[in-house]
């Protein structure tokens, strides 16, 4: 199998841990394992701008959205600059071979752009059920290629910038790329990650971009080079969103979910040059805080973000909730 990010980008999609939850008595509860640990909490000031900004979740991340922002970008443009470097430097968060949402607002005007991953079309409803007819354990159904579903964040993105980029879009992939060739250096929360990781290190591809030769995840500061990547950014830089869903990526990924030793999974070329990106109509709601009427918008469903702080919003409209007690400050409390 040939050594394509593309297979990692596989693996850590199919390794991804979510939370369960199992606390009902009598049973014995058992501590699920958690989507990611913490890595430490810094306390920092508040910020004020007058014409942009950039937040996201690695500092070279930040810089590549803030660099495209001040070429006169558009902030969908910062946006897809910083979920290339993401993908590099954040991979077990944050993907091309992922999902995602995006909202954007221009005034009153808010869109919803919807690259939720989808279940492969032969998924069936016993996919996770086991030969005894019962629910397969937490991390059998989960890592492997059985829970790979078909990646929408970059046919997302590019349907985004074809309403809303101001640059072209190769432009975009610069930055990640120049990082993904130079090499960036392992920060602190990518290592910790890696040393509670469980599975990871089992696949040789992965381990041997992860960790040492001992088997130890590199230190904090090593340089870590990922050209394979870079070249697959380089190809969607050329050719948009086909160059990850079509061609020899795509079989890459394909070949990669079905033939896992393990867990084999069910995705299939047709599933990823099929996949289409939607534009949703925002879910919105009213709040009012005299003398304000606010009109508060999220994403709709798939998402539930928007009708949980909807709902949220419609209790506090029967309370008054000026004369509650700010109990933890207006910074909240740390993590």
């Amino acid at each position: 199998m040939p050594k394509t990010p593309a297979l990692r980008l596989a693996l850590i999609a199919a390794a991804a841990v979510l939370a369960g939850c199992n606390s009902a008595p009598p049973l014995a509860y058992t501590v699920p394992d958690q989507p990611e640990g913490s890595s430490g909490y810094t306390e920092k000031p508040g910020w004020a701008t007058e014409r942009f900004a950039v937040a996201a979740a690695n500092p070279l991340a930040t810089d590549a959205g803030y660099q495209v922002l001040k070429a006169g970008g558009s902030a969908i443009d910062a946006a897809i600059a910083v979920q290339m470097v993401l993908a590099l430097v954040e991979p077990q968060s944050s993907g091309i071979g992922g999902g995602a949402f995006l909202l954007h607002a221009t005034g009153a005007r808010v869109e919803a752009y919807d690259g939720r991953e989808t279940a492969p079309a032969a998924a069936t409803e016993k996919l996770f059920i086991g030969a005894d007819g019962k629910p397969l354990p937490f991390n059998d159904a989960v890592v492997g290629g059985r829970s790979v579903g078909v990646p929408g964040t970059v046919r997302m993105l590019e349907l985004a910038h074809k309403d809303h980029g101001k640059l072209a879009w190769s432009q975009l992939f610069q930055p990640a790329i120049q990082l993904a060739e130079g090499g960036f250096k392992v920060s602190a929360r990518l290592h910790a990650l890696l040393a509670n990781e469980k599975f990871l290190s089992k696949d040789p591809v992965a381990a041997a971009y992860f960790y040492d030769a001992a088997g130890k995840p590199w230190p904090v500061g090593h340089v870590l080079k990922n050209p394979e990547l870079a070249a697959v950014l380089r190809a969607i830089a050329r050719q948009g969103s086909k160059a990850l869903l079509e061609g020899d990526v795509a079989q890459a990924i394909v070949a990669k979910v079905r033939t896992h030793s393990t867990n084999p999974g069910q995705l299939s070329l047709s599933d990823l040059a099929g996949y289409q990106a939607k534009k949703r109509e925002a879910l919105c709601t009213s709040y009012q805080v005299a003398p304000h009427d606010y009109r508060v918008c999220g994403f709709p469903p798939p998402s539930s973000g928007a009708i949980a702080i909807g709902q949220i919003l419609g209790i506090l409209k029967n309370t008054d909730a000026a004369a509650l007690p700010l109990q933890d400050g207006l910074r909240g409390p740390a993590p």
